[in-house]
C-alpha cells in the first residue's frame, strides 16, 4: 500500500492532522494506543473505520521508515 494512500492531511479533516485515508482517525491513535499497550485487535475494534490493511500497512512503512540507513533525516523532523 502507498503511504500517499494510506495517510490523508488536509486542512479540512482535523485542522491538517495526519489520518488514516477515509477516516477521521489520527495516525497517532494507534501510536498511542500501542504505546499504552493496546493490542492491535482492540485498536481496530475502538476504531472501526480504520482496516486492519491500513494499520498494518502504517506499521510496515514506519518500521522501514525506522530502520532505513536514512533515518537520520528523521531526526530534525523530531526534534
Amino acid at each position: 500500500m502507498d503511504i500517499k494512500t494510506l495517510i490523508t492531511i488536509d486542512p479540512d479533516i482535523l485542522g491538517g492532522i495526519p489520518v488514516f485515508t477515509g477516516t477521521r482517525v489520527p495516525v497517532e491513535s494507534l501510536f498511542d494506543h500501542l504505546e499504552a499497550g493496546v493490542a492491535l485487535d482492540e485498536f481496530l475494534d475502538d476504531f472501526p473505520s480504520v482496516r486492519r490493511e491500513q494499520a498494518v500497512a502504517l506499521l510496515d512503512a514506519a518500521s522501514k521508515l525506522l530502520t532505513s540507513k536514512d533515518v537520520e533525516q528523521l531526526y530534525a523532523a523530531v526534534a
